[in-house]
């Protein structure tokens, strides 16, 4: 899984990224929609994470979905 498959899966990705990242709102997750620039941007907004991080969390977070579907 990757993100560019994302999109496909996001309804299912939404409730696991909510899990992991809970300030995050259904309407700003339907405007990520599956792309990984918008999901760093808002990431860095409402956590004030560096883009290494959030990058090198998304990675992480990728391969454990993949390993779940």
């Amino acid at each position: 899984m990757n993100w560019d498959q994302a999109a496909g899966n996001w309804k299912y990705w939404t409730g696991r990224i909510k899990e992991k990242w809970g300030k995050l709102s259904d309407d700003e997750l339907t405007e990520v929609a599956g792309h990984r620039e918008k999901m760093t941007g808002l990431l860095q907004s409402k956590y004030g994470y560096a883009k290494e991080q959030i990058e090198n969390d998304l990675d992480s977070f990728a391969a454990t979905i993949k390993h779940q579907l």
